[in-house]
């Protein structure tokens, strides 16, 4: 772990509060003390992500990740933990102490980051050489001035396969870093070479600024017609986002969400600087989850063909179930922002924003589609038609946006030729359908009994009794660090009956010695699952935390390694044997 004062890290959290950070990457709503809402780290219906302000954590019921500031931001920025301090640091306006070191990883990342620069700058300068001729006239025939590559920083890979190899071999990287960048291969011979060859370049740029990797145009007709750089230690296709560094720095909170990289520059050209791509057509919950910190609006601008269609579709939900506002424009005559605005030249722009002006929500946009489906001229048509847009459209729009309900029902109503009560009537019952049928998803997934059968600890199926004492235990001496001597000679570690809790509570125990513990702090002894379970444990107990009564209890359990929660019985319990085990503790407690 680096060496950072524990000290720092107290001060940071406390100046770090998860209530005001975690809004900007998912949508929370108060729950008594806490805040719960839909997890940013897996997809789900039921909101089960809480945040406990009295001991700035967080814990999903769901997935089990959980911790305190420093975690999180390490999960969602996908950072490690001193790049994660650093972060925070720098949103708190403290400096990092000078004995705070990088470690292995971090080092390995700013060599990277290191290399993709100096990449980007051989392949800006290298299209304006005559080895880039064919990339230039490429970029010139579509369109582009000195400038606008300037600001993307676009480039050409020389045909040659070794020239990008041999500039970097020059400054000093080694071929591990090169290959781990993914801008150079090994060959079967033990040789290596560019990734990139007579091909246009466009880096991709993180939120900071930095390349993190390219994609790379081939200017004939070989096949793939793009590649691009694959997951490395500083870039993740999942959350990359083509202009998103740009976009951010624009004052509207509206994206546009385009296709490919021409499209992003072409509408960038034409003043729109909220364009952004996804880099493909398959949007993911990371990428969805970054535009929600930028956008409260986001238009989908993808290509009017058969898999930009696709990509539409299934956008939508994802957008809306963050929280956003989505609206989708289709470019007339099949044509991409690219196209269209070379098509109109010096009136692209005026008709564009027209487009924008009118597009339509992303519920008028799914009926639109449906509707070609369906010959409305005929009394089949209209019912099937009827019956899907009720079914697949308007049943997905928040029961609590009524106005939004009632238009577009009243809108299908005259398009089906019938009643608007009929349509309103008939959402009530898939309402009411779908509400029991999460009702009952509930009762079978209570965050008890999910814990219970879905640990990160495989020796608590074998002694349930026990490793549920030590939780409580463990619970008890993080809410009271100045009895951790007492406890620890009422029950040393040793006498834990399961591996992953005795290491927990060593681990705190180790570090009471330096001064309070918190969920941070243990970052370098304990792993992010070991420190989501402990999260798990005083999630479970928000509510009734352990006393001293507890305690021995606790103790007298662990030592006799009671077999009431043997693993036969855990294999033969019902969801209801389990809930009525946990009631049963409760009751003692009480």
């Amino acid at each position: 772990m680096p060496m950072i004062p524990p000290e720092f890290i107290r001060e940071l959290e406390d100046r770090s509060r998860l209530e005001e950070i975690a809004p900007s990457y998912v949508n929370l709503k108060r729950r008594g003390k806490n805040l719960v809402g839909l997890c940013p780290f897996h997809n789900e219906k039921s909101p089960s992500f809480n945040i406990y302000p009295g001991n700035n954590s967080y814990y999903c019921f769901g997935c089990g990740k959980g911790g305190g500031v420093v975690n999180f931001i390490m999960e969602i920025e996908r950072l490690d933990f001193i790049e994660a301090v650093k972060w925070l640091a720098q949103r708190a306006g403290l400096q990092l102490p000078e004995n705070g070191r990088d470690d292995g990883l971090s080092r390995l990342r700013m060599r990277l980051l290191e290399v993709n620069r100096e990449a980007g700058r051989f392949f800006y300068r290298t299209l304006t050489s005559p080895e880039g001729r064919a990339g230039l006239d490429y970029f010139r025939g579509r369109g582009l001035d000195g400038a606008i590559i300037k600001r993307f920083g676009l480039g050409y890979a020389p045909e040659s396969g070794f020239g990008l190899v041999n500039h970097l071999r020059k400054k000093g990287y080694t071929q591990e870093e090169l290959t781990l960048a993914d801008v150079a291969r090994v060959s079967q011979k033990g040789n290596l070479y560019d990734r990139y060859r007579g091909r246009v370049m466009f880096p991709i740029f993180d939120l900071r600024g930095n390349v993190v990797a390219f994609g790379g145009r081939i200017l004939t007709d070989e096949k793939p017609k793009y590649i691009n750089t694959s997951d490395t230690p500083v870039y993740h296709k999942s959350s990359g986002l083509f202009a998103m560094n740009l976009a951010k720095n624009t004052d509207s909170r509206q994206l546009i969400l385009a296709e490919g990289y021409m499209d992003v520059i072409a509408l960038h050209r034409a003043g729109f600087q909220n364009a952004i791509a996804s880099l493909g057509t398959s949007l993911t919950e990371e990428q969805v989850r970054i535009l929600k910190r930028y956008a409260d609006e986001v238009v989908i601008c993808y290509d009017a063909d058969q898999a930009g269609q696709k990509a539409t579709q299934r956008a939508i939900p994802m957008l809306r179930d963050a929280g956003l506002r989505v609206k989708v424009v289709t470019v007339p005559g099949g044509k991409d922002p690219d196209e269209f605005m070379r098509n109109y030249g010096k009136d692209g722009p005026l008709r564009f924003k027209q487009l924008l002006e009118k597009s339509g929500t992303d519920v008028a946009y799914q009926l639109g589609q449906l509707r070609e489906k369906f010959d409305l001229d005929t009394e089949e048509g209209r019912m099937r038609y009827l019956g899907e847009a009720t079914e697949r459209v308007l049943a997905k729009i928040p029961r609590n946006r009524k106005l939004e309900l009632d238009i577009y029902a009243g809108k299908l109503a005259e398009e089906a030729r019938v009643d608007k009560d009929t349509i309103l009537d008939t959402l009530g019952s898939i309402f009411y359908r779908e509400q029991t049928k999460e009702e009952k998803k509930m009762v079978y997934s209570q965050p008890e009994v999910a814990e219970l059968k879905n640990s990160l600890n495989p020796e608590k199926k074998e002694n349930m009794r026990a490793a549920l004492a030590e939780e409580g235990f463990i619970e008890y001496l993080f809410r009271h660090q100045d009895k951790a001597e007492v406890l620890k000679k009422l029950l040393p570690p040793e006498k834990f009956v399961t591996a992953l809790n005795r290491r927990v509570y060593a681990a705190i125990l180790g570090k009471t010695i330096h001064g309070p513990v918190t969920l941070d702090s243990l970052s370098g002894v304990l792993t992010a699952g070991e420190v989501g379970e402990l999260s798990g444990m005083l999630a479970r107990r928000a509510e009734a935390p352990s006393t001293g009564r507890d305690v021995r209890e606790y103790v007298d359990i662990i030592l006799q390694e009671g077999t009431c929660g043997g693993a036969e019985w855990v294999k033969a319990a019902s969801d209801g044997d389990v809930m009525a085990y946990l009631q049963s503790l409760r009751e003692k407690k009480s």
